[in-house]
């Protein structure tokens, strides 16, 4: 069994009958007292993050991941079909397990699947940290406002808007932040 003293950030626990991603891990020694462990974990099901505290050295249950290669084919109302790029085996994820990276994903994406090593049950997808999409409508910029950064807004091919500098135009190639969904730089 693992103790507090494994908790890591990114690890999957079996905590209260779910399974959660641990975000960010403190191990406190107060000056009085006993030591503790204090965890932010995000609810892998649901999206929510909670805060709890464990004494150090209590039991906890990590549950063993592997990823497996995935290609994104196409979306076929709230499923979404994706190929497994190693056996080719077809596999039909939920809408709801997608939800924060559906304004980025584009057809033949590829991506990771994390499944438990025990039972092959899908966890959570590990989505890129950025993306390069083409810009398909640019507006112009406001003028006359130079005080501050001047941004205006565009469309890109998945239909997501976003705010990017005023050199930027249609037919142009950008980064995208998908953990923010902000602009990062323009590619060639």
């Amino acid at each position: 069994m693992a103790t507090t003293a494994d908790l890591r950030n990114g690890i999957v626990i079996e905590y209260k009958n779910d399974l959660y991603k641990v975000v960010d891990t403190q191990h406190v020694k107060p000056g009085k007292g006993g030591a503790f462990v204090r965890a932010k974990l995000k609810n892998l099901r649901t999206g929510k993050v909670l805060d709890d505290t464990w004494t150090s050295g209590a039991t906890i249950v990590i549950v063993e991941i592997r990823s497996r290669p995935i290609q994104y084919l196409y979306s076929a109302g709230t499923e979404y079909h994706f190929m497994d790029t190693e056996t080719y085996e077809q596999i039909e994820l939920p809408q709801e397990l997608l939800k924060p990276y559906l304004p980025f994903m584009t057809e033949n994406m590829a991506m990771e699947l994390l499944v438990r090593e025990d039972n092959e049950n899908t966890i959570d997808v590990a989505f890129p940290t950025s993306v390069v999409l083409d810009v398909t409508e640019a507006h112009d910029a406001a003028r006359g406002d130079s005080a501050g950064s001047v941004t205006k807004p565009v469309k890109v091919e998945t239909g997501y808007e976003l705010q990017v500098p005023p050199f930027i135009s249609q037919g142009e190639r950008i980064r995208i932040d998908t953990t923010t969904g902000k602009y990062i730089e323009r590619v060639n």
